[in-house]
């Protein structure tokens, strides 16, 4: 239960996908939440907004994503996570990376600033009173960014067996997704019948998942492309998680 939590957490932010479209899918004041069961268990919510704030130029968006515990794994193993993404509104690059985690005691603090005409991305650990400098490539994307950049593609260009690959910063590293597409489905949801694309990104396998290929995810298949729905099998257990509240959306859903 100690990393299985965070994880799912983590997944719904690593796994939108795709590459760059013309028409953007998401606008200032998106608001998305889920329910994550654990087994039979009510385990958490993880939410993903973009605020409005009067403060922040309209060049940049600024993403905030939570995750949170509740009931009996709350009280078994409490988790109160929060992330936060600065980028920009042309070219979707991410400018300024804000982790802040309490997972059972296992806290983090840090910050990352991207610069990339330097290629580096310079990294804050509050924690430990420390700063890093890495050097980035032009397409990296941070755990957030991640989410919105990779949302925003055509659809119909894209199937079945078709591979997307993006390189996410996170941690000092750059680490490389790969999602394939398994398909178009309609499946039954609190909202209805939706048609959506089925994607399974590839995990790492060993301490958590069974094998590199037990995470499903289904993505709305329309102009909003949102996560609906996420199933996981793990090593104990498995672990699914489902859209229950949405706002601001850009086009009509379902």
């Amino acid at each position: 239960m100690k990393k299985v939590i965070p994880i799912i957490f983590l997944l719904f932010y690593l796994t939108s996908f795709y590459g760059q479209n013309e028409s953007i899918s998401f606008k200032h004041g998106e608001f998305l939440k889920y329910k994550i069961q654990y087994g039979l268990l009510n385990a958490g919510f993880a939410s993903v907004e973009l605020e409005k704030n009067d403060e922040i130029n309209d060049s940049l968006f600024h993403a905030v994503g939570l995750g949170w515990t509740t009931g009996m794994v709350g009280f078994l193993f409490p988790v109160e996570d929060r992330y936060e993404s600065y980028f920009t509104s042309t070219d979707l690059k991410p400018k300024h990376f804000i982790r802040k985690v309490n997972e059972g005691g296992y806290t983090q603090d840090k910050e990352v600033f991207f610069d990339f005409q330097s290629h580096k991305a310079k990294e804050i650990n509050h924690k430990k009173g420390t700063e890093k400098s890495f050097f980035i490539q032009n397409n990296i994307q941070d755990m957030i960014s991640s989410f919105y950049y990779m949302r925003n593609v055509d659809l119909d260009t894209l199937k079945e067996n078709d591979s997307i690959s993006v390189n996410m910063f996170f941690d000092g590293k750059m680490n490389p997704i790969k999602l394939i597409i398994l398909g178009r489905e309609t499946i039954k949801t609190k909202f209805g019948k939706i048609k959506t694309i089925r994607v399974r990104p590839l995990v790492m396998k060993g301490r958590v998942f069974k094998d590199e290929e037990n995470v499903t995810l289904w993505i709305s298949d329309d102009l909003n492309k949102i996560p609906v729905k996420i199933k996981a099998s793990l090593l104990v257990g498995a672990a699914k998680a489902e859209l229950i509240e949405y706002n601001g959306l850009v086009h009509p859903f379902p």
